[in-house]
């Protein structure tokens, strides 16, 4: 498509981004799970500091990113595991 220019609120803070055209949904949408987070923990806990907020928001999105890569590694090591498994059956069966 081509790189357009938008503009991110984040935090009360706008941000003027250049960003892929096919990306402007995904970005649109991170930003506003992003100000959903800070609201969220703004709500719940008594800081008001948006660097604090956005430090927290921060490490609750890693933390999350860093199990689901795990998860997805594990499930990719179960697959390869079934694969060989479902080969040597395979193998066994027609070498018979």
């Amino acid at each position: 498509m081509g790189d357009i220019s938008i503009k991110i609120n984040i935090a009360d803070r706008v941000y003027p981004l250049k960003v892929d055209a096919s990306e402007e949904e995904i970005i649109r949408h991170a930003a506003k799970m992003v100000n959903e987070k800070i609201k969220e923990l703004q709500d719940n806990y008594a800081v008001r500091d948006k660097q604090d907020l956005l430090s927290m928001c921060i490490l609750q999105y890693a933390t999350g990113m860093l199990k689901a890569e795990k998860n997805a590694q594990s499930h990719e090591e179960g697959v390869e595991q079934s694969v060989h498994e479902l080969d040597r059956l395979l193998s066994d069966f027609f070498t018979k």
